[in-house]
Order: C-alpha cells, then sequence, then structure tokens
C-alpha cells in the first residue's frame, strides 16, 4: 500500500481509520517503525504505544553469538514476565549490565529504547496478549499463506476481494470471541475511557 514505512504513510492510514468511525484506541503495538509514534500521538491523542518485545528480541539476538542466543532469550523473556513494571525495570537494568560488556552496541541502543513497558498499564490478565504484535502477526502469516497458494491474482482488485474476504471470514469467525483475559478485564479497559 505504501512504499516505505514513513510518518506520512503511516498519518494516512491513521486518519483513514479515524475517517470510517475508529475514534478511541487505547493501544497501539508496533516495532521500530520510523515516525509512527508521532503520528499516533497526532492522530489518536490519548492512546499508548508499546513496542514489540518479540522484534525486540529478535532484533538483538540478530547480533549475538549462538553460544549466548539462549541464555540471553531466556534472560529476556523473564523481564517481560515480571510481576510489576518496578521489577521489570530493575530486571532489564541488570540484563544490560550482565550483557554489556559482550555487546555494548546493543545493549546501548536497548537502554534507549522507549515503550518497552506500556503493558504494565493494563491489567494482568491480558498483558500476555499485548506485549506483542504476535496477535495479528499470525493472522497477517495464514494470510500470506493463503495468497501464495492461490499464486495469480487477474488484478488488483482480485487480490483486495480476496483479502477481504479472508478478513471477513475471520471476523465472522472470532467475532462474538474475546481473546484471553479480555473478558474479564472489559469493566477496567472501558473505565481507561472515562
Amino acid at each position: 500500500v505504501a512504499p516505505n514505512e514513513n510518518g506520512e504513510a503511516w498519518r494516512e492510514l491513521l486518519e483513514s481509520l479515524r475517517n470510517r468511525g475508529i475514534e478511541q484506541v487505547q493501544l497501539f503495538i508496533a516495532d521500530g517503525f520510523i515516525g509512527l509514534e508521532n503520528v499516533i500521538a497526532e492522530t489518536y491523542p490519548t492512546a499508548k504505544f508499546q513496542r514489540c518485545l518479540v522484534h525486540v528480541l529478535r532484533n538483538l539476538t540478530s547480533h549475538v553469538r549462538k553460544s549466548d542466543m539462549r541464555d540471553l532469550m531466556s534472560e529476556f523473556k523473564e523481564i517481560r514476565q515480571s510481576e510489576s513494571l518496578e521489577e521489570a525495570k530493575q530486571a532489564l537494568d541488570n540484563f544490560i549490565l550482565k550483557w554489556k560488556s559482550k555487546y555494548s552496541n546493543q545493549m546501548r541502543k536497548l537502554g534507549k529504547l522507549s515503550n518497552l513497558f506500556t503493558f504494565y498499564e493494563f491489567p494482568p490478565s491480558i498483558r500476555a496478549s499485548i506485549y506483542s504484535t504476535n496477535l495479528i502477526e499470525a493472522f497477517n502469516k495464514k494470510l500470506k499463506k493463503k495468497i501464495r497458494q492461490k499464486e495469480q491474482f487477474p488484478n488488483e482488485d482480485a487480490l483486495q476481494r480476496f483479502v477481504i474476504t479472508q478478513i471477513l471470514e475471520y471476523n465472522d469467525k472470532f467475532e462474538e470471541r474475546a481473546h484471553r483475559g479480555f473478558r474479564e478485564s472489559k469493566d477496567t479497559l472501558d473505565s481507561m475511557f472515562i
């Protein structure tokens, strides 16, 4: 849709969503798209932003030795599984301190990242679902697989109709369902906008 992921492309997308009736958004979860956070703040000023911790970890592991990978991944997972925001921040500090002698550049970058722990502002029952983009990426993966199985489309409109059909089928299947923990947290989430 957009040739690159810059602020203007995100602004068009978010303004389109707003124009189609999406007025309130509580949380955006994304990886490090350039300009996205600023556009979110302009378009949905009350929304919070969570950096995808899975993408952060993938970026880290792409720069570490294979021999360190298992320990690093396990320790990073413990950070996001901390019981409280304070514990998570302390665990991150300890993680950076431990690994900075081997991976100083990556640990310096990690220490500068913002919005790593926004998910702690939400009820504990949904935190396991909102620290990453896994929910939408699972759907995107299935969608890509179905598109590849189709192999060819006569034109862009045919592709668009196919994608919309897949989205509508997904919506029909999950419309009445709530993802793990969300039903229990509905009242708390609703009160966050009052």
